[in-house]
């Protein structure tokens, strides 16, 4: 038995150094190392001698085994770095791949564009949490329990008082809390609100609002502002209007429109925010002397911008991700 596996071992090593390929190699792996393979097979034979030749078979076939893997694994080796598949020469002379840079996204595009209009005319920026309880989302802005815009239908409640803001006039509310007038802020954000997903609407999105609070504040600082805000940002040729409005927070109030032309040349008129002075019972909610300070304000959609600048018909268009579409901006 042992000199069986002496010719086991010498037969393996023999036929090892005839192989010539990667594909004989691995039958050959098979063959003699495999689950079932000659050599591996010598240990399953030992159980079957008698007991005082047990030891030394057992070392003759693990020195076996070792020196025919080890051979293995060095054939494997040479046969790997002489066979290796070469790669194709790069052809210097031809153009280079174009590299894919990253950019922001065309929301966030439209966000420091507006920021940089509004911060080159003395506004401040400020931001705040997203997650509002209802004085500085509703009691603070002069809505009352009986309101319709305060139905939990329309809102996305987390609990009892603790809400996602439906606006960011929210922010407006944290600012005149801790700054005492002059104030001149804009705050951007992303807002919630329950609407059912459209071409025009989001259940997600974002505005920027803006708010100005001093003495001798009027409409016609405020009309002054969106003027030069709307001919920076669309145009200077771009028309627009004042529209009368109701808001519980401003009064009086208007809806801001813009008046666009489609590609076959129709003109219509379309809303883009709605501004207002801000109401004497919002200063006196934070604290501010509504006898001695005026304000005014206005929130405008960040996405209705970007889709009226860059011509988007559809708001889902700039949540899915398509480069195909992302890409143009």
């Amino acid at each position: 038995m042992l000199e069986q596996f002496e010719q086991i071992g010498r037969e393996a090593l023999a036929d090892l150094e005839a192989v010539v390929d990667l594909k004989a190699l691995e039958d050959y792996r098979i063959q003699y190392l495999g689950r079932k393979g000659l050599v591996t097979d010598l240990l399953s034979r030992i159980g079957s001698l008698p007991k005082e030749d047990k030891p030394k078979a057992g070392q003759l076939a693990n020195r076996i085994k070792k020196d025919v893997a080890a051979a293995f694994e060095q054939r494997k080796a040479a046969l790997e770095q002489t066979q290796k598949p070469k790669r194709p020469r790069s052809d210097v002379t031809l153009p280079g791949l174009p590299v894919s840079r990253g950019k922001p996204h065309v929301i966030s595009q439209t966000i420091s564009e507006l920021l940089d209009i509004f911060g080159r005319m003395g506004f401040a920026v400020a931001y705040g949490p997203e997650v509002e309880d209802e004085w500085h989302n509703f009691v603070a802005l002069n809505i009352p329990p009986e309101h319709p815009a305060r139905d939990p239908l329309d809102n996305f409640y987390i609990e009892d008082n603790v809400l996602l803001r439906s606006q960011t006039s929210t922010i407006q509310i944290r600012v005149m809390e801790n700054t005492k007038p002059p104030i001149r802020v804009v705050a951007p954000g992303r807002v919630y609100r329950p609407d059912t997903v459209d071409a025009t609407h989001m259940y997600m999105f974002h505005q920027l609002e803006a708010l100005v609070v001093d003495e001798g504040v009027s409409m016609v600082d405020m009309k002054t502002t969106i003027e030069q805000f709307i001919h920076v940002f669309f145009g200077p040729e771009t028309q627009w209007r004042f529209r009368p409005s109701f808001f519980p927070f401003t009064e009086p109030s208007a809806e801001v429109d813009l008046l666009l032309t489609d590609k076959a040349g129709n003109e219509t008129w379309v809303e883009m925010g709605g501004c207002g002075m801000v109401d004497p019972n919002v200063f006196d909610a934070v604290g501010i002397d509504s006898e001695k300070y005026t304000g005014w304000a206005f929130g405008f959609g960040i996405e209705r911008l970007a889709m009226r600048k860059y011509d988007i018909a559809d708001i889902r268009w700039l949540y899915e991700n398509d480069l195909r579409f992302l890409d143009q901006f």
